[in-house]
């Protein structure tokens, strides 16, 4: 049986900018960027002028060993190789603006340390079925957005809204000054997401399935809610997990529109 993981685990040349100034001129025109990946050793006033654009158009850097560059099977990478993003990454602000302003009630969903492509192409198909407004992602620690992802989502990743920003916390304080609830998922916690009231601007926090979410942005979440399970298996699948607490907030919406 192939491994998936293995299997897709190297970008595909069309998918990638090289060389130094390549990756400049595409961040200057604004082009979508997944990533940069830049050799550990690299340094001077380029490089320094690809992390300012970086940090500016909030494109992720992974500074990585000249193997994995040279492992990509391009000519003269000059240390430095970016992925066109197949996503629009859009202003998390701006996302909630626009949905308020069509009088509608945030439904967002952040997704805390999901690697596997083929959950986040799950979760995104879900999402989009139920009505999610946006996907909110760190731009580290997360499984890139690319075509698996997109295909696995069966295109719902090119529908939704996905917002990547730089810090989760900074996320969440900036949905509480719009007005929105934030709701950690936790196998362990007193309320059962039927007594969460998901009808208000709501945001949705699912972690990985191996570390959770992590306890800092825990913290800062208002309530903790868990999927109730008669049996004795440990936990359900993230991608199964987000489908069901998503049909919950829906129904809970759905029943007060009536």
């Amino acid at each position: 049986m192939k491994s998936f993981r293995h299997q897709h685990q190297r970008p595909k040349k069309n998918t990638l900018i090289v060389g130094r100034q390549a990756v400049i001129k595409a961040m200057q025109e604004g082009r979508a960027l997944e990533r940069i990946y830049l050799q550990a050793t690299v340094h001077g006033p380029v490089i320094d002028e690809i992390r300012s654009l970086a940090a500016e158009n909030q494109v992720p850097i992974n500074k990585v060993p000249v193997e994995k560059l040279n492992n990509m099977n391009v000519s003269n990478h000059e240390g430095c190789i970016a992925q066109i993003s197949k996503i629009q990454y859009q202003d998390l602000q701006q996302v909630i603006s626009f949905v308020v302003d069509k009088g509608e009630t945030p439904l967002l969903l952040i997704l805390d340390g999901i690697t596997d492509i083929r959950n986040i192409g799950a979760i995104a198909r879900s999402a989009y079925a139920f009505g999610v407004h946006a996907i909110i992602i760190p731009d580290k620690g997360v499984g890139a957005l690319n075509e698996d992802a997109i295909l696995t989502s069966a295109g719902a990743l090119e529908k939704l809204a996905v917002c990547r920003v730089n810090s989760l916390m900074k996320a969440v304080d900036e949905m509480h000054l719009n007005g929105i609830r934030v709701f950690a998922t936790e196998m362990t916690a007193a309320k059962k997401i039927a007594d969460a009231d998901f009808s208000v601007p709501a945001a949705i926090v699912m972690g990985g399935e191996e570390k959770g979410i992590y306890p800092a942005l825990m913290k800062i979440c208002d309530e903790q809610v868990h999927i109730p399970m008669p049996g004795d298996f440990e936990s359900l699948n993230v991608s199964v997990a987000t489908g069901i607490i998503l049909y919950e907030a829906v129904m809970q919406r759905l029943g007060n529109s009536q």
